[in-house]
């Protein structure tokens, strides 16, 4: 039987991908801070990636290491808490599976490891890293995928990297709150900018898809594999207009429907004045509400990527669009008793 180890195995993406692999007849280890892994019948450590030592205990045996676990923050603060678990635990991570022999490293980057605060229209794998500094979560991101990369080929371990954008779905802890928490109090009657920019949008059975078929191809041919090396942007490849998307998922959960237009630069002045407070404060982790600068840039700017590689060379086809990935969540919430 394959052993399986996910990091961040009990958040939203990572609990996905845990389940696909536990269907897949894998023997699954979960390293995360969690109290309780939400999917049963794993073997669940709680470990920090941080400790060295107890990862590369944990890797002992382990065929295959997916590497999710990464502290999302868009705020320009908490730079040493995101950099040491972005980079420090995938530090550890990679030393932990050349220490241990574990032939194959799948890692979940992020589009916006290319992400410069300009459009991005279609944009393939041959876009170089982002060369100027966005959010300590970003610049994080980037210098972690280059180091799995670089790792590739080294005592016989074969890397990949997977780069999903705005990853949604059933348990989604983050972006769907988000727009509930907006919507309840009627903040979703308000878009940002004027204009209309396309973004990538990724339902999260598509990207669990991706990192099966991802680790099936490094496992099939090791270093010789396709994948070996390489970075693939996963995404339901349908860009739409971001706001088009919230006034689906408002309309579906009877909100109110946007009426208003807020300008970017006032909200921008907004955001940066909300983060200099947090900032002040000593800033805060796992509690933003889309009011950074990050986020306004990307709200205001196109972003979506092609998928034609993932396509050629892993297989990748997403197997649930937007609408019917809108449409499974929303009942998701409806039957937990979130809306």
């Amino acid at each position: 039987m394959m052993v399986s180890l996910v990091t961040g195995g009990c958040g939203f993406v990572g609990a996905a991908i845990v389940s696909a692999l536990k269907a897949r007849g894998d023997e699954v280890i979960v390293l995360d801070l969690a109290p309780e892994c939400p999917v049963e019948g794993v073997d669940y450590r709680r470990i920090d990636i941080t400790d060295k030592g107890a990862v590369i205990e944990a890797c002992r045996g382990v065929d295959t290491i997916i590497h999710n676990a990464s502290i999302v923050h868009t705020k320009q603060n908490k730079q040493d808490v995101v950099w040491g678990v972005n980079l420090g635990g995938t530090e550890n991570m990679l030393e932990a599976a050349q220490q241990q022999s574990v032939p194959r490293f799948v890692y979940i980057s992020s589009g916006s490891v290319v992400y410069e605060g300009k459009d991005i229209e279609n944009g393939d794998e041959s876009l170089p890293y982002s060369s100027v500094s966005q959010a300590p979560y970003a610049d994080s991101k980037i210098a972690a995928e280059k180091l799995v990369l670089a790792e590739n080929g080294k005592g016989g371990l074969a890397t990949c990297a997977l780069r999903p954008h705005v990853i949604f779905g059933p348990g989604d802890n983050r972006f769907m709150p988000a727009l509930l928490a907006k919507g309840r109090n009627g903040q979703l009657r308000f878009q940002v900018g004027r204009g209309i920019w396309l973004s990538d949008y990724t339902y999260v059975s598509n990207l669990t898809d991706a990192v099966l078929l991802a680790d099936e191809a490094l496992a099939k041919d090791g270093l010789n594999s396709v994948a070996a090396g390489q970075a693939y942007f996963i995404t339901n490849g349908e860009p739409m207009p971001f706001w088009d998307f919230i006034r689906k998922v408002a309309a579906r959960l009877g909100f109110p429907p946007i009426k208003y237009r807020a300008p970017k630069s006032l909200v921008y002045v907004i955001a940066a004045v909300v983060e200099g407070i947090d900032t002040l404060k000593g800033g805060t982790l796992n509690a933003e509400d889309g009011l950074t600068r990050f986020a306004i840039r990307y709200m205001c700017t196109h972003h979506y990527f092609s998928i034609e590689k993932a396509r050629r060379e892993l297989g990748y086809n997403p197997s649930v669009t937007v609408d019917e990935g809108i449409e499974l969540t929303c009942q998701h919430l409806e039957a937990t008793g979130a809306v």
